[in-house]
């Protein structure tokens, strides 16, 4: 259901103005939908209950959302729970569509918190949605009390009650005390100060890296070629397509091709490896170091 150019106003209008489905007429659109997908009694059933979803909607708007997004992603959880409604269970669609259309603003709220993936747990969820409502319930019983927890003891408090790990406890209040920043911002109050994206680490090959790397390849290439032409024409091919090609073929293939048995170019292979090998090693012992 598109949403694009309407105010969350005109959709709260329209939907306010929507039939009100009986049980009857319900069960009777649902089984249309599941047996036959008529897509009009699907559209009929959804735009029922569209007040439903923005009355849900309109319960995440602190979060700060726009209030047409929230609208449509409760549309989306509305689809996908008409889809999976099996209305042989005798449950009404809107007690089941409650679930559906909550997950999926839940997801929303959470995917666009902050551009740092906030979580997607169920552990997770329980903390971003309840982990400040439930910490000031706590501060309040304490207080009542007469007593002062530390932050350590409030948050083992909140992983109790919430009955999630600690360390998720910890994790989520790291991530909902702080916001986004950008790395283009300046390190100082001073316009020509150094931005903090000029103070991330290049994880990239270093200049001499490079160098040093295109030599060493360069050195073994040079190795590998004086050592193959030791070999045998049919030794140099058997090695060539075992070893140097991207998708090396099976002793099986080359032994049909070149009309030997499976074992004998296992065997022809083995000896054209230990003539590299002793090639190489009357070079230099730097070769060893690289095989």
């Amino acid at each position: 259901m598109a949403l694009d150019g309407y105010t969350d106003q005109t959709m709260s209008r329209q939907a306010m103005r929507a039939e009100l489905l009986d049980a009857e007429t319900e069960a009777r659109l649902a089984y249309a939908w599941r047996d036959h997908r008529d897509e009009a009694a699907l559209h009929r059933l959804i735009t029922a209950y569209m007040r439903l979803a923005i009355s849900m909607a309109a319960k995440f708007r602190r979060y700060g959302a726009p209030m047409n997004d929230l609208i449509q992603e409760a549309s989306l959880g509305l689809m996908k729970a008409a889809d999976k409604f099996d209305p042989d269970r005798g449950v009404r669609f809107s007690t089941y569509a409650v679930w559906w259309i909550k997950a999926s603003i839940q997801d929303y709220v959470m995917r666009n918190w902050s551009m740092v993936r906030t979580g997607s747990t169920s552990s997770q969820k329980a903390l971003f949605f309840n982990m400040r409502r439930v910490q000031a319930r706590l501060e309040r019983e304490a207080e009542a009390a007469g007593m002062t927890l530390d932050a350590h003891q409030l948050r083992e408090k909140i992983a109790l009650d919430l009955g999630v790990p600690l360390s998720d406890v910890e994790m989520m209040e790291g991530r909902l005390s702080g916001s986004d920043y950008s790395l283009n911002a300046t390190q100082s109050t001073d316009e020509e100060g150094r931005e903090w994206i000029e103070a991330l680490e290049d994880d990239g090959a270093q200049a001499a890296e490079i160098v040093e790397g295109a030599h060493d390849s360069e050195r073994l290439r040079g190795w590998l070629a004086a050592a193959l032409a030791t070999l045998n024409a049919r030794e140099r091919f058997i090695v060539t397509e075992r070893k140097l090609r991207e998708e090396p073929r099976t002793l099986e293939s080359l032994g049909e091709e070149l009309g030997l048995s499976k074992e004998r170019v296992r065997q022809l292979e083995a000896a054209a490896f230990a003539k590299l090998r002793r090639h190489l090693e009357t070079q230099s012992r730097e070769v060893l170091h690289f095989l």
